[in-house]
């Protein structure tokens, strides 16, 4: 066989019956002849395949015809002696440092729009979804919450009233009549200690466990709710289920079904880690609405405080306010310090 010529099989796209052939390259085309065949196809109409470790090389026409070669290597050495290279996308694959700069770009995009991109798109679609479903998407987690790590408050029912009307009193001053995000305050024993979090439709947990820690303070009290009411106010409970759902459908497609992600979206936000923006916005939150009601936002301080003591400097694993994806402490002490001044 000549170097200037590469055998193999020609289908014709319309039969299974393969009948052998040579291709051979001419300024006019591609010349592909055998015992029954002589045709020239030019080289636009022609859809070369790519260099592979393995397999053979087919070669599609436009037509739907195809020629196949059985000898890989002898394929690409005819068609590069022939003058022809394959894609700079094709080369690329053949070199370890473009596979090595390929995944680097990879992971940088991907890392780009987890951080930016869907915090935006989570934003575009959460301005179509009604207020009525932040309302029974808080409803079915907190009933979800309630059998998995919520239990009945143990703290005197006049104690919970009066942190309730305080909290009610600062919220009056902080907001125009009929402006304040509607809400609603539980307090529970649980089975994650001290916290305090936020789900859709304005439901706001408070666990006995932090109202001990914090010795019943009121202000501090009053300060947590605050910083959970801003959560309620920037909707980032359902924008980090949007979130989710919409990295849900990514990974679907990546990977395979995601309706198991419906299930678990009450947990979801119930362990809900907010993103470091979110947490400066009611951390903002909390600042307005303690200096409305004539109190120090250093009662937020004095709440850090308190959960420094008692973690001992540990990274956290609580869930809403005291998730360790939150500003670093020493940050946020600063922020409420400042508001102090």
């Amino acid at each position: 066989m000549s170097a200037s010529e590469v055998r193999g099989d020609y289908f014709d796209g319309r039969t299974s019956r393969p009948v052998p052939a040579r291709a051979t390259l001419e300024p006019q085309g591609l010349r592909l002849q055998g015992e029954t065949l002589d045709r020239v196809v030019p080289l636009a109409q022609v859809q070369w395949p790519e260099r592979t470790r393995h397999g053979r090389r087919i070669v599609h026409l436009a037509d739907g015809a195809s020629f196949h070669a059985d000898d890989a290597a002898a394929f690409d050495a005819w068609r590069a002696a022939a003058g022809h290279r394959g894609s700079w996308i094709e080369r690329a694959q053949q070199s370890w440092r473009g596979v090595l700069g390929a995944v680097v770009l990879l992971a940088v995009l991907a890392g780009v729009l987890y951080q930016w991109g869907l915090p935006a798109v989570a934003r575009g679609v959460l301005s179509f979804v009604p207020a009525s479903v932040d309302q029974r998407l808080g409803e079915s987690a907190l009933h979800t919450l309630g059998g998995q790590i919520l239990l009945p408050s143990t703290l005197p029912p006049a104690q919970q009233e009066h942190l309730k009307r305080s909290f009610d009193r600062a919220v009056a001053a902080a907001y125009p009549p009929g402006q304040a995000p509607a809400y609603r305050v539980y307090f529970h024993r649980s089975r994650i200690g001290p916290n305090a979090f936020a789900l859709p439709g304005g439901l706001i947990v408070m666990t006995d466990e932090l109202v001990t820690l914090v010795d019943g303070d009121v202000e501090v009290v009053v300060g947590v709710l605050a910083h959970e009411l801003g959560h309620v106010e920037h909707r980032h409970g359902m924008r980090l289920v949007v979130q989710t759902g919409v990295l849900a459908v990514i990974t679907s497609l990546a990977f395979g079904d995601f309706s198991g992600w419906l299930a678990t979206a009450p947990v979801v936000l119930g362990q809900a880690a907010y993103s470091r923006a979110a947490e400066r916005e009611a951390d903002q939150a909390s600042i307005r609405i303690l200096k409305a009601a004539g109190l120090s936002p250093l009662a937020m301080v004095r709440f850090f405080e308190k959960i420094g003591e008692q973690e001992g400097g540990r990274d956290r694993s609580l869930l809403g306010i005291a998730f360790a994806s939150h500003p670093a402490d020493a940050e946020r002490i600063a922020v409420f310090r400042d508001a102090a001044r």
